[in-house]
């Protein structure tokens, strides 16, 4: 369980004075979840695929599209559903070639797998493409 100490403001991942997400860190990636990449369907919130037939999503084929939308939306019970599917390296690599990752999500991401922001693909698409104007 999550307690509230991981909400309390803080400063970047990996500076060794923030302890609370050096236990996020721990929390997440280091808990054993036993891999079952079966073909079986997972049991993932319906929500996260709203403009999708869920009961026809193929797991293995659309790994990427999976994997974005639960580390964006999804909760902890998804987080936990995806790594016993597909395992942290998998998750890692699929994110890692992502082209799309808001700036929260990856610095989740970055937190997680202690992964400069750089090395993302998702990081130099953000950088190339400016937003609009604000007037």
């Amino acid at each position: 369980m999550i307690t509230d100490e991981f909400y309390q403001p803080h400063q970047q991942c990996g500076d060794g004075k923030d302890k609370s997400l050096r236990q996020l860190h721990n929390f997440v990636s280091m808990q054993k979840i036993e891999t079952k990449s079966n073909g079986a369907a997972m049991n993932l919130s319906r929500v996260l695929f709203w403009e999708t037939n869920y009961d026809t999503i193929d797991w293995d084929k659309n790994v990427r599209y999976v994997i974005e939308r639960v580390v964006t939306y999804g909760n902890m019970s998804d987080w936990n559903a995806i790594r016993a599917y597909y395992g942290m390296d998998r998750i890692r690599d699929e994110m890692l070639q992502s082209r799309d990752l808001d700036r929260k999500t990856l610095n989740f991401l970055s937190c997680i797998f202690e992964i400069p922001k750089e090395k993302f693909r998702c990081y130099n698409t953000i950088q190339s493409n400016p937003g609009h104007w604000i007037y």
